[in-house]
């Protein structure tokens, strides 16, 4: 009886142990946290060590103005006969994250994207002898489904086509930069690792898992692509975003905090759940406005302020702008930016120079110390009145204003929308050390100045 005893205590101590490590993993009510890894950090394999840190903010402008043409004809064109536009386009993407995905997990490296929906990820049709390496291989996943045509989320997904026997949902899904990935529309399970430190008293690193996920196993490609997949955070049915918060109760809630690109060894991080939340001082929070295929994150501004000059478009009680990570560069109508420009020429009061890449209208040559100094002493922070309760204002400082784009050369990172590029946005460089969070469900969006370099928790032996 007395070893009875003593097995049956050891039982309810494993049993109080096993339920305190699940309330971490499970996160009731909580969140978690993953690493967004900016494409120039040196945690990334499109790191460049040959380039200096002004190339390679360079060679992001140059991405940029690929980026904003693209989004603009997929906004435009909405709905196309011709079969799905994403608003995504295959080369220019400036943040990754990592995704586990099957069972057992497969590693995976895609580029995040708050521009789309489709969650797609590259995947062996195991008809090869030697798959290529990087790919999913469903046959070895003990989850792996597939999507029938009957099916809301092959409806919800447009370019998609159905076999004899329609048992299966396969899609021809077209980029608005000619690149084109055709595959199947399946499900699987997708296991997350939260940040390291994210749970307080746990002793390894919580993961969450979520069934069923649809997503697009990509057999083809055509053009050419960097990363794995893509993993759309945007705000239609088949975003990451919303089958996280219908798989479980942290709702459609995300955010993210850009590190500055002055610290390259530094990852943001991507939060989900109630870690989303933005409790920083000074937070303001404003509507989301809906787009065109529900992809796009959109505010509006009433105007922008520098100093005591106010700015806005003319005859318009508000300007819709996106905010976007896969554009370094800020966006805005003409009409407003050059106004903006000559108001910041009078305050700085030094002699501008011409843009490195020739899009950009201010610019300054600030490799003497004095002008240097001149300059940071008079660039002044700009506001933007966005639509929101409260009347919200954000302030921008320098930093997210102007960059570095040759040595010695600062140039405001804002570009002149144009009849062939009429979609406004805001850019990386805007977003950096802000956190930003996205509440889906209730339509708002919630901004304040932050350290984004300390937002994910480093950790030496950290890997997802």
């Amino acid at each position: 009886m007395a070893g009875t005893t003593v097995t049956r205590a050891f039982l309810l101590i494993g049993v109080v142990l096993t339920a305190q490590l699940w309330r971490c993993t499970a996160y009731a009510g909580d969140g978690f946290s993953v690493e967004f890894i900016h494409r120039d950090s040196l945690k990334s394999p499109f790191h460049d060590p040959s380039l200096t840190a002004p190339e390679r903010m360079l060679a992001a402008a140059r991405r940029s103005t690929a980026r904003a043409a693209a989004l603009t004809r997929s906004f435009a064109a909405g709905g196309s006969p011709d079969g799905a536009v994403s608003q995504i386009i295959g080369r220019p993407f400036e943040y990754l994250m990592y995704v586990n995905v099957g069972t057992p997990p497969t590693r995976m490296l895609a580029l995040a994207d708050t521009g789309s929906d489709l969650v797609w990820l590259r995947c062996s049709n195991d008809t090869t002898a030697q798959p290529p390496d990087g790919d999913f291989h469903p046959s070895n996943s003990s989850t792996f489904g597939r999507v029938g045509c009957d099916s809301a989320a092959c409806r919800a997904l447009t370019g998609t086509s159905c076999g004899t026997d329609g048992s299966i949902c396969k899609y021809d899904y077209k980029y608005a930069s000619s690149y084109d990935v055709i595959g199947v529309l399946s499900t699987e399970t997708f296991t997350f690792e939260d940040a390291p430190g994210g749970c307080v008293g746990c002793r390894d690193r919580p993961q969450l898992r979520v069934a069923n996920v649809n997503f697009g196993c990509t057999t083809s490609t055509f053009g050419v692509f960097g990363g794995d997949g893509v993993v759309g955070l945007g705000d239609g049915t088949l975003s990451l975003v919303s089958q996280i918060g219908a798989d479980t109760s942290f709702g459609r809630r995300f955010s993210y905090c850009l590190a500055p690109f002055s610290a390259p060894n530094a990852s943001s991080a991507l939060n989900f759940g109630s870690r989303a939340a933005v409790k920083e001082p000074g937070a303001v929070t404003a509507v989301l406005f809906p787009s065109q295929g529900d992809a796009f994150h959109i505010i509006a501004l009433e105007d922008i302020k520098i100093g005591n000059a106010t700015f806005a478009l003319p005859s318009r009680k508000q300007y819709d702008v996106v905010l976007d990570t896969g554009s370094m560069l800020t966006y805005l109508a003409k009409t407003l930016l050059d106004p903006m420009v000559e108001e910041l020429k009078r305050r700085i009061n030094l002699p501008t120079v011409v843009s490195p890449d020739h899009t950009l209208q201010l610019c300054y040559d600030v490799n003497d110390a004095n002008r240097r100094s001149l300059f940071e002493k008079n660039v002044p922070d700009i506001t933007l009145q966005l639509i929101g309760p409260g009347a919200p204002e954000l302030t921008l400082k320098p930093e997210n204003m102007f960059a570095e784009l040759q040595e010695g050369f600062m140039c405001l990172a804002v570009a002149p929308v144009t009849d062939q590029q009429p979609l406004a946005l805001i850019g990386c460089i805007a977003q950096q050390n802000l956190h930003i969070g996205y509440d889906l469900d209730k339509g708002t969006v919630t901004l304040a100045t932050a350290d984004c370099a300390s937002s994910y928790h480093q950790s030496p032996s950290a890997s997802l």
